[in-house]
């Protein structure tokens, strides 16, 4: 039942398709809210030879585990393919501590009576500080009279090679 469900919905595949959903320009509007919330960007003239990377839109519908819809996720993407080693970014890497140091501190922390917990950060590596990284306004939301402008990133967005 839940594959006839998904079958029958689509998502948009760019934002002009999602504009003519109410459900998904909320969407888009939530993603945008959230940058900026954030303070992801800057919005700047693009400086004398740095390059400008662009950007898109994914749209995807998210179902419970009984196939009925959790909710529509907008997503603002970089179009990290385009990015050039030693020009755009420098290193990449995804911090993730070692199994032995994990089976460490389980060990000590059973052997001296403590409780262990654990968390998710959301978004934890897009909230990191990021090298110079601009990126083109976004398709629907581009500011009047700035439109020359892009934003310069303070911190990561999906798809930029820097992000795990």
């Amino acid at each position: 039942m839940r594959d006839v469900i998904k079958e029958n919905l689509s998502e948009p595949q760019s934002f002009d398709e999602a504009a003519k959903e109410e459900i998904w320009q909320k969407a888009t509007d939530e993603e945008i809210a959230s940058i900026e919330k954030n303070y992801t960007w800057n919005l700047v003239d693009l400086p004398d030879g740095k390059n400008l990377i662009g950007v898109k839109w994914i749209y995807k519908t998210k179902y419970k585990e009984d196939g009925s819809i959790q909710k529509h996720k907008a997503c603002f993407v970089a179009k990290g393919y385009s990015q050039q080693l030693g020009v755009d970014f420098t290193e990449t890497f995804a911090p993730v501590a070692r199994m032995e140091t994990i089976l460490f501190v389980l060990a000590i922390s059973t052997q001296s009576g403590l409780s262990v917990y654990q968390l998710d950060v959301k978004l934890a590596f897009l909230n990191g500080e990021l090298e110079e990284v601009y990126v083109e306004q976004p398709t629907g939301y581009i500011v009047q009279a700035k439109e020359e402008k892009v934003y310069r990133l303070k911190k990561a967005l999906y798809g930029l090679k820097q992000v795990p």
